[in-house]
């Protein structure tokens, strides 16, 4: 049962980075204006995974210095779910093992 639910939140973090991978890949198609904000579909998308990610990111830019114009935000975030990924998986290998 308990393995069950670690293998659960393992995938929620795996799906949280290709989430984070989404988000960063269209705001620079955005900031490139290779796809554009006035179309629903886009800005819809777009909005969503903002509302998604925000809370997460916010504790993290309290303690970020700020870079201009990079925001390492994601990539921190990006991180700690793979940290949160390892050490997941080392539990589930110990339970296994007995």
């Amino acid at each position: 049962m308990i393995i069950a639910l670690l293998q659960i939140l393992h995938m929620l973090l795996q799906v949280g980075i290709w989430i984070i991978i989404v988000q960063v890949i269209l705001s620079w198609l955005v900031a490139f204006n290779v796809v554009n904000m006035s179309n629903n579909f886009v800005r819809s998308v777009y909005m969503g995974i903002e509302r998604l990610l925000s809370p997460l990111y916010r504790p993290i830019r309290r303690f970020m210095p700020d870079l201009g114009g990079i925001d390492l935000t994601p990539m921190v975030l990006m991180l700690a779910f793979i940290a949160g990924q390892m050490l997941i998986g080392g539990a589930i290998n110990q339970i296994a093992m007995g």
